[in-house]
């Protein structure tokens, strides 16, 4: 048992920081090309400049996130998925799916629970 929750930590360690809202909405952002901050910035709703900043950094040392910096002025950066974030982004979208398709029964199996306690 303690063996596979050792295993288990590096597991935990990465699904919390691919899971998590910020990093699950620029993945999805960054799904279609390579995209820049301030695009990323206005799709990914309600992120402050700081926590983009930290979750690409973070993206990007998890090895999901490509940042390439074009030698111009002003510096033009881009982020661009890796073949494993493509991987990952095949996995959210079918969940995505899954949670659009749900909607509307996760609602009213809350408003039972609701009503009920």
């Amino acid at each position: 048992m303690a063996t596979q929750l050792a295993e288990a930590c590096p597991i935990v360690e990465v699904l919390d920081h691919v899971a998590g809202k910020w990093s699950i909405g620029i993945i999805v952002a960054a799904a279609n090309g390579p995209v820049r901050f301030t695009e990323l910035e206005r799709t990914v709703e309600g992120i402050s400049r700081r926590m983009l900043t930290l979750n690409l950094r973070k993206l990007e040392r998890d090895g999901l996130l490509v940042r390439t910096v074009y030698p111009t002025v002003p510096p033009k950066v881009e982020y661009t998925l890796t073949d494993m974030a493509r991987e990952l982004y095949a996995s959210l979208s079918g969940l995505l799916g899954w949670a659009e398709r749900h909607r509307g029964e996760i609602a009213c199996a809350r408003a039972v629970y609701d009503a009920a306690s």
